[in-house]
């Protein structure tokens, strides 16, 4: 079972915890969120792609049949 500490060691807990974190550069957050929009604008026309070809082999399927 866990132990209770009062809210000033919680606090303490949490700075010491934080001041461990290494925050990115500038450079570092622009670079990956370009990075995150580009690979977001390939999946979507990626997925055009397949919906637009998908969507024609059905209409020729009916096409066909009909």
């Amino acid at each position: 079972m866990a132990t209770r500490t009062n809210p000033l060691q919680f606090i303490q807990q949490v700075r010491a915890e934080v001041s461990k974190v290494v925050w990115p550069t500038r450079r570092e957050v622009l670079l990956t969120t370009v990075m995150v929009f580009i690979m977001a604008s390939l999946t979507a026309v990626f997925f055009f792609f397949v919906d637009w070809t998908i969507r024609s082999g059905l209409q020729l399927m009916l096409q066909l049949v009909g």
